[in-house]
């Protein structure tokens, strides 16, 4: 059972980032139906570290194009996305090492993080980008 479903209400208009952030709502998505199925360990730490690496990648191709169109909110954006990777990395670290389980919590973190963050912070980039030609 999907834990997020992308609709285009959660389109930002340009479609680089729209591709990656349905690839990440999958990878959530993956990581809930591994805990709920009781998925091993193994498992479950795959997906973590599969999802931490693809928003690390998000998050460099949304500063990339920060970057290339002077984006005036950029600072306060990259803020968000600094906090959001040192959280779940900080997660990470704890439960490879075996001190923390994926429950609901995490998973509600995870999918209210990335529906406010592309609701909000991303549509207004994606503003600035489509009215700079950028689709």
């Amino acid at each position: 059972m999907a834990l997020i479903s992308w609709s285009n209400m959660l389109s930002v208009g340009v479609k680089e980032i729209d591709d990656q952030h349905k690839k990440l709502i999958d990878l959530i998505n993956q990581l809930n139906d591994a805990m709920h199925q009781g998925k091993g360990k193994d498992v479950l730490g795959k997906v973590l570290t599969e999802l931490v690496s693809y928003t690390l990648y998000h998050f460099g191709t949304e500063e990339k194009l920060m970057g290339q169109h002077h984006y005036e909110d950029s600072a306060a954006h990259k803020n968000e996305h600094h906090k959001f990777v040192q959280t779940v990395g900080d997660f990470k670290k704890k439960f490879d090492a075996g001190g923390a389980m994926i429950s609901i919590e995490i998973m509600n973190f995870l999918r209210d993080w990335l529906s406010n963050h592309i609701m909000k912070t991303d549509k207004k980039f994606g503003q600035s980008l489509n009215k700079q030609g950028v689709k």
